[in-house]
């Protein structure tokens, strides 16, 4: 009754109060991923590597396009970036390599926005 009614209203809302904020962070995380390593495209890497960048990219860009989709996708899409840039090895250029640990800081604070980067 002195104003600390707000513990009580969110009973059932969950997640609802952070989630428009947490939704700003995951965009703009999702972005810096996407930019980072669209940033790898104009760097001389390896033919194995850019390839794998390459695709990494083209699902980061899916995501940062428009509005995100629900939790689960982006989870399962962010899921995939990660694995693709797992097979990246040697780069061969230092700049790129600059990006790609940009790219992976940026996918690994996405998956902790999301929550549920445990299991494997």
């Amino acid at each position: 009754m002195t104003g600390s009614e707000p513990e009580s209203d969110r009973g059932g809302d969950d997640l609802e109060p952070d989630t428009e904020a947490d939704r700003d962070d995951l965009d703009r995380l999702v972005t810096t991923l996407h930019d980072r390593l669209a940033a790898t495209a104009t760097r001389p890497v390896r033919e194995e590597a850019s390839r794998w960048l390459g695709e990494a990219e083209a699902v980061a860009g899916d995501l940062a396009v428009g509005p995100l989709p629900d939790d689960e996708v982006v989870r399962r899409r962010l899921g995939h970036v990660e694995h693709l840039l797992s097979n990246v090895g040697e780069t061969e250029d230092e700049a790129a390599d600059e990006h790609v640990a940009s790219a992976r800081a940026a996918l690994a604070d996405a998956l902790a926005t999301l929550g549920d980067g445990g299991g494997e």
